[in-house]
């Protein structure tokens, strides 16, 4: 398995509607969810958002652990 950055933030995005703003959403509410600084979301979001589409689910796949 590899290393995520927050293993302890669990986001379910499977089964869900797969839009990358949803996606997005339910992501960084979990942050929020999570205390987590503005400053890391922030960080998240413009990772996440700087490629495709398959780049952003890897993303959420390095910081986050997704069922």
């Amino acid at each position: 398995m590899t290393n995520v950055k927050y293993p302890e933030i669990t986001v379910n995005i499977v089964g869900v509607n797969g839009n990358a703003f949803n996606i997005l959403g339910i992501c960084t509410s979990a942050m929020r969810k999570h205390r987590l600084p503005k400053s890391e979301i922030d960080t998240f979001f413009k990772e996440a958002t700087s490629g495709s589409y398959d780049d952003l689910l890897c993303t959420v796949m390095q910081w986050f652990n997704v069922e």
